[in-house]
């Protein structure tokens, strides 16, 4: 059977708890899943490592990248470039780990072109009074911040139809094991077997003509 990597992208609101969903899967399965590393050009925090957190670049170095094609997808968010290196997520997908991407739609979208066979999930909390709950309990944001979040989550709610799978995030336990399963259910799809299923046809017309 075909052991290659499935690419995952994982788009969902401010506060739906992606983030947090995504780390859970990986520690449950490491050997399993790989999670996407992006290129930036903003300066390193205090704690991060290049090629952990992200592969850090200049603004020189970033745009070569583009003009080479490097990079499934990128995006400019004031002043600094952030972007999804192509020779990380194929080196991953070939060794045969389900590469996990977090991203926006716009983002997604431009990775389903490049990469077609790309699973598109997206995560939500069960209802919208919910995700304004847990945008306010963070306690971090302004209440004009919470209202842009949330204008934004009406404006990507819109797209949510061109995902494959919705993930509602009510119970972590729950999701993490609903995300392992429509992910490892993705191997079995037919599409995704192709050479094996030339292989038992021509064995089998092999076999019907001995």
């Amino acid at each position: 059977m075909e052991t290659k990597g499935i690419l995952t992208v994982v788009s969902g609101f401010s506060g739906a708890g992606k983030g947090t969903l995504m780390h859970a899967l990986l520690q449950r399965y490491p050997e399993r899943y790989a999670l996407s590393i992006s290129a930036t050009t903003r300066k390193p925090r205090d704690g991060e490592a290049d090629g952990r957190e992200y592969f850090f670049k200049t603004r020189d170095e970033f745009e070569k990248m583009i003009a080479k094609g490097e990079l499934i997808e990128y995006a400019r968010y004031v002043e600094n470039y952030y972007g999804t290196p192509r020779a990380y997520v194929e080196e991953m997908l070939e060794s045969g780990r389900d590469v996990i991407l977090e991203i926006e739609i716009q983002g997604a979208m431009k990775v389903k072109e490049a990469f077609p066979d790309t699973l598109l999930l997206f995560v939500t909390p069960p209802t919208a009074g919910e995700l304004e709950r847990r945008l306010t309990r963070r306690g971090t944001e302004t209440a004009e911040v919470i209202a842009s979040r949330l204008c934004r989550a009406a404006e990507e709610a819109q797209g949510m139809d061109r995902y494959d799978y919705l993930i509602v995030n009510d119970d972590l336990e729950t999701c993490v094991e609903e995300m392992h399963s429509i992910i490892q259910g993705e191997h079995s799809r037919s599409f995704r077997n192709t050479e094996f299923i030339q292989k038992i046809k021509e064995d089998l017309q092999g076999l019907k003509g001995e």
